[in-house]
């Protein structure tokens, strides 16, 4: 029987895009699938007292250069010729998180992923903005406005906060996190453990 990865994601995170990257090849290889978690990056920071690599490490001497060091070196291994760092970066990404919410309701999730990611860490757009939205997944052959609409619908915003507390009661600190049944690997550098847990 096949198993299941567990990838909890959040779009704001620029290492989610290059695991998302990596991802299928691992898929690939194991036959596992991958269940992507939409959960809100800030909540989950709020819940755990858990800061972004810039205010926690920002005042370590070496740090923050040594992150981007490994960054570009998985940038690299897997050939991600177009990432780039979004120039509005940090950029809230609720909206988009209830429209990924909104997405899967709609069974479009893997397409509204997809189009997410290439807007925020290859297009450099400030996806924050309504406007730049709802042109963005037009574009990807999405309804922005209907996405955008639905990001206001209790439901979905109730929906959002419900898998990002349920990932927080799993253990879930920050992004991107897996798990593979109730094992848990946080980070993008821990998709070998991953694998090698997938292939037992």
């Amino acid at each position: 029987m096949s198993k299941t990865i567990d990838f909890i994601f959040d779009f704001g995170s620029p290492n989610a895009y290059l695991a998302h990257k990596a991802l299928p090849g691992l898929a690939a290889r194991t036959g596992a699938s991958v269940n992507y978690i939409p959960c809100l990056l800030g909540g989950i920071f709020k819940a755990t007292g858990n800061q972004s690599p810039v205010m926690a490490f920002g005042n370590v001497k070496g740090k923050l250069a040594y992150d981007n060091l490994e960054m570009m070196r998985f940038v690299r291994k897997h050939e991600l010729t177009s990432f780039k760092m979004n120039p509005h970066f940090p950029v809230n990404t609720l909206v988009l998180m209830r429209g990924a919410v909104a997405a899967d309701m709609r069974g479009e999730l893997a397409r509204y992923i997809e189009a997410g990611l290439k807007a925020m860490w290859e297009d450099g757009l400030k996806m924050d903005d309504p406007a730049v939205y709802v042109e963005a997944m037009t574009a990807a052959g999405l309804d922005g406005a209907a996405l955008l609409e639905a990001t206001q619908d209790p439901g979905v915003k109730a929906k959002l906060v419900a898998n990002t507390e349920a990932a927080v009661a799993r253990g879930t600190f920050g992004i991107p996190t897996f798990f593979v049944g109730d094992e848990m690997f946080f980070g993008k550098d821990r998709l070998g453990q991953v694998e090698e847990e997938v292939a037992q």
